[in-house]
């Protein structure tokens, strides 16, 4: 029988999709990420740079929960089984990725692009941790910090070119993109930290066992996402490691706090998984007593996150054409061959701060109808029917 399902996660989870909402219809509606990096300091504006900062907690908070919601999923069962499932879940979340996702970004069934993202390196993720798990706890810990926290020595090396070695360069730890021929594949997500992160999650999993009380599973992560947060400030101020991008003074106060915030995504550095775990820890251990309509909406959301995310892409990318098609460009441009900010026909469309968080409000109002049935459904069916744990 599955084991219940913990609130807590399942709010903290709720909330960090319901922010990603956000960051992705931005994406397809604020006129400026046509134009600009919404974190460069030197032409955004602080509405705008913290309204993309807010959604970097995004993925690595769903990453590490993917990884304690692994270790969960082995109460049970045998490593052997458990292994099975991370492996063949694994494996369908990065067809997924590569076939569903791509899809319904791009509208374009000819597959001309492939942007390697989050669904991908929780994929891949599973799949490599179908073989940590076999590893002693500890020694899975000590390889998850490794990672997270080494991965920045390799900042300086650099494979160049589209070759073999430089894709496989690319998969573990730098960002790039191929052009193999018609196709172009954009590998966004690195690896290397996001199994780290992963296995992370994996490795605090035991927190929530039946057996640990819940006041020490609360202190354990009040301390952890504490410390975690303290390193943050502390590394960050004195530039001293963790991230490639370091911290200057600017302009006005604000914009120098914007800058001490504004730290490597792709791949996450060390600096952002302390800035962005570190809360999120002290939040999962909040969320234990958060009660009310909306947490109660968040959990419902947590329950069903591949749902969601599957079915916000799709809305928005609907949403964003007719929103063209109003502006008076053609629902052809919104038929893409890349990233929506490199379509050369959608020159000049967009919105403004205020319409991009309406329609993200209007998209999750409109989700949650949804998402309420396929939580009960799963909820009820999840035992007689085994192709739901894979959604």
């Amino acid at each position: 029988m599955p084991r219940p399902r913990i609130d807590s996660i399942d709010l903290l989870r709720g909330a960090v999709i319901v922010l990603m909402a956000l960051d992705h219809v931005r994406d397809y509606f604020h006129a400026d990420a046509f134009v600009y990096d919404p974190t460069d300091l030197g032409r955004t504006t602080a509405a705008l740079f913290l309204t993309r900062w807010i959604t970097h907690y995004c993925a690595p908070v769903f990453v590490f929960l993917a990884g304690m919601a692994a270790c969960l999923h082995g109460s049970g069962r045998s490593p052997r089984e458990l292994s099975g499932f991370l492996a063949t879940r694994g494996a369908w979340l990065v067809v997924l990725e590569l076939f569903v996702v791509s899809l319904f970004r791009t509208f374009n069934p000819a597959y001309p692009y492939f942007n390697l993202q989050v669904i991908w390196a929780i994929g891949a993720g599973m799949i490599v941790m179908s073989g940590l798990i076999h590893l002693d706890r500890r020694l899975l810990l000590a390889v998850a910090i490794v990672l997270v926290a080494g991965h920045n020595l390799l900042d300086a090396v650099h494979v160049p070119g589209g070759g073999l070695s430089a894709f496989l360069w690319a998969v573990l730890h730098e960002p790039a993109r191929f052009d193999l021929g018609r196709i172009v594949v954009r590998v966004h997500y690195p690896l290397l930290p996001w199994i780290g992160i992963m296995a992370l999650g994996y490795g605090c999993g035991p927190w929530y066992r039946l057996s640990v009380l819940p006041e020490t599973r609360r202190r354990r992560l009040l301390l952890a996402g504490s410390l975690a947060t303290g390193l943050f400030v502390l590394l960050r101020a004195g530039n001293l490691y963790g991230d490639p991008a370091p911290w200057s003074p600017q302009p006005s106060a604000l914009f120098s706090f914007l800058s001490f915030l504004n730290v490597t995504k792709y791949p996450p550095s060390l600096l952002y998984t302390l800035m962005t775990l570190g809360p999120a820890l002290v939040g999962l251990a909040l969320a234990e007593r958060a009660g009310g309509r909306l947490a109660r909406a968040l959990v419902t959301f947590g329950r069903v996150p591949l749902f969601f995310y599957m079915a916000h892409i799709l809305l928005i990318h609907v949403l964003a054409t007719i929103a063209a098609v109003a502006t008076g460009y053609r629902a052809a441009d919104m038929v893409l061959s890349g990233n929506v900010n490199d379509a050369p026909a959608l020159a000049g469309y967009g919105f403004g701060l205020p319409t991009v968080y309406l329609v993200w409000l209007a998209v999750v109002l409109a989700l949650y109808p949804g998402c309420r049935w396929f939580a009960a459904y799963k909820k009820s069916h999840q035992a007689a029917r085994w192709w739901l744990s894979y959604l």
